[in-house]
Parts: structure tokens; C-alpha cells; sequence
């Protein structure tokens, strides 16, 4: 079940928030106006967590500029996605996470799913979001759902413990 963000279950912030695998990156290249990818595989992958989101719950209760989804299995909050509207009229995804238990079950289609109705329902063009390079999963993911890269940023994280990672930015369009 997906439901809002609400007073009553603004407890279950970041609950699915958990570590990833990283099994690889990916090798984005830009030919003839249209971006592709090819996949580096690891020999060894190794394990990845980033810090969950740190958000005021309250400014996305009831606002029509931003919302958060909840996806919940038998009362257990396993999914999240948060939205905005983006200046470029895109409807930005600041974050989707789902528990590691729950990971290929459909419960990030379903999130996306409630983002696109989100989207559409608000006047915006499509979906936009970023990601790593060495997200491989979730990279996988994204391209099976529609979205397209729509560009790369090498110096995104420059000045951060993760600057050997690429910024790779996606887009859904309606």
C-alpha cells in the first residue's frame, strides 16, 4: 500500500533507508546527440550506504510542491520516494530507497508509478532525478522504467570522500 506522508506516519522517515551493493559502475557515452551506457562489473563488490535524507516531515504535509510516498507491506514501511517540483518543470526525485528484504518485489515500480500520477497531476512534464555512477542497480532500474540520461557531471562530488564517483542525472519525459 502507498500512502502520504501524514502527522501519523512521519515516524517511518528513512525506516527503508539501508545500504546497497555495488556490483560495478557504469561507463556513460555521449554519441551523435544521444547518451548510452555500458557496465564495468566488479570481481568483488563490496557494500555502499549513504546518509539518509535529513527533512522537516512538516514541509511536505499537504504541499502541493512536494510530497513524500510511503510504501508499506503489512504495516512495515519498506519503500520511500520524496518529490518536488523542480524549477525546470520537471518533478525532481530527491530520494528513493527500499529495504534491502523488499529490493526486486515492485515496490520501487510501484513508488515511481505514484510519482508519475504525482507529476502529471501537478502540470509537470516529466520526472527527473541523479544518481552514481557506481549505482549499478539502481542505474539498471531506471533505464527498464523509461528514463534516459540526460547528462553526466564529473565534478559533482569533487570535493568529497566519493570524488571517483560520476553524477549521472536521468529523465522521464511525458
Amino acid at each position: 500500500m502507498i500512502t502520504a506522508i501524514t502527522h501519523q506516519n512521519m515516524k517511518d522517515i528513512n525506516k527503508p533507508h539501508q545500504p546497497f551493493n555495488v556490483i560495478g559502475k557504469i561507463i556513460p557515452e555521449f554519441i551523435d546527440g544521444a547518451w548510452s551506457y555500458t557496465e564495468c562489473l566488479l570481481d568483488a563488490p563490496y557494500e555502499k550506504n549513504y546518509p539518509a535524507s535529513e527533512l522537516n516531515c512538516e514541509d511536505f504535509i499537504n504541499n502541493p510542491h512536494q510530497i513524500i510516498y510511503f510504501y508499506y507491506d503489512e504495516n512495515e514501511c519498506v519503500g520511500q520516494i520524496e518529490i518536488t517540483k523542480n524549477w525546470n518543470g520537471y518533478a525532481l526525485i530527491q530520494n528513493i530507497a527500499v529495504a534491502k528484504n523488499s529490493r526486486k518485489k515492485g515496490v520501487g515500480a510501484q513508488l515511481m508509478n505514484a510519482a508519475i500520477e504525482w507529476a502529471k497531476a501537478s502540470g509537470l512534464s516529466g520526472l527527473t532525478l541523479e544518481t552514481q555512477d557506481i549505482n549499478v542497480s539502481a542505474c539498471r532500474f531506471y533505464n527498464k522504467i523509461g528514463f534516459r540520461i540526460g547528462g553526466v557531471d564529473t565534478m559533482l562530488y569533487a570535493n568529497l570522500d566519493t570524488a571517483h564517483e560520476k553524477a549521472i542525472f536521468w529523465y522521464m519525459k511525458f
